[in-house]
């Protein structure tokens, strides 16, 4: 059976923790958090840790002294910058939305890794960027006008071309809202009459 941790091993594992991967500050505490409950914890080198003066309490809990240093250590990791949320929910918004998700979506996944209302607020995408990548999701999906099989229907088409068209349609909306964008952002890149005009629509708003 492995040792329970102690702080000087948790501290090393936060450290290598947020030197493979970018995080947050919930995240960081949840990681750590889990750690303790699958190893234990003991407070007993607490010392060693340079942890705040009077958190390494001998009355207290080894599950309330981790608590304790844990929540300290995040403190320090996101004093020292080396936990930055800001920086981290940008470039989360960032790379969605160049993979042609939406605001729902991204508001989702920073509001799981922990990023608060505000800062989600503050860095909600434009509506040129959202246009972007409502479009940059069309492209890779061959939905609407990039979608080859969705050419004009003849006038003599029959009830089950129709049918199948408009069943067609149908996913890709549903598949377009999934990805966290608009029923009105989703029809208009879809229902674009060519690709140059959705390509248009997507540029016509100035990103200044």
């Amino acid at each position: 059976m492995r040792k329970p941790l102690d702080a000087a091993r948790l501290e090393e594992m936060a450290l290598a923790y947020v030197a493979r991967f970018a995080t947050t500050a919930a995240k960081l505490e949840s990681y750590l958090y889990r750690k303790v409950r699958e190893r234990g914890y003991n407070a007993s080198n607490e010392g060693q840790s340079g942890l705040e003066p009077g958190l390494s309490d001998p009355d207290t809990s080894d599950t309330e002294a981790a608590r304790a240093f844990i929540d300290d250590l995040v403190v320090r990791f996101v004093a020292k910058g080396f936990v930055d949320d800001e920086g981290y929910a940008r470039s989360k918004s960032g790379s969605m939305l160049r993979q042609g998700y939406g605001p729902r979506r991204i508001d989702m996944a920073l509001r799981q890794a922990g990023i608060d209302e505000t800062l989600r607020s503050d860095i909600d995408p434009e509506e040129a960027k959202v246009r972007q990548s409502a479009l940059a999701l069309a492209k890779k999906r061959r939905f609407g006008p990039f979608d080859t099989s969705m050419a004009a229907l003849p006038d003599d088409a029959g009830f089950e071309q129709v049918q199948e068209r408009r069943a067609r349609q149908d996913k890709q909306l549903a598949a377009m809202v999934r990805a966290g964008h608009s029923f009105d952002v989703a029809r208009a890149v879809l229902e674009a009459e060519s690709t140059e005009a959705a390509e248009e629509w997507a540029h016509e708003i100035d990103d200044d």
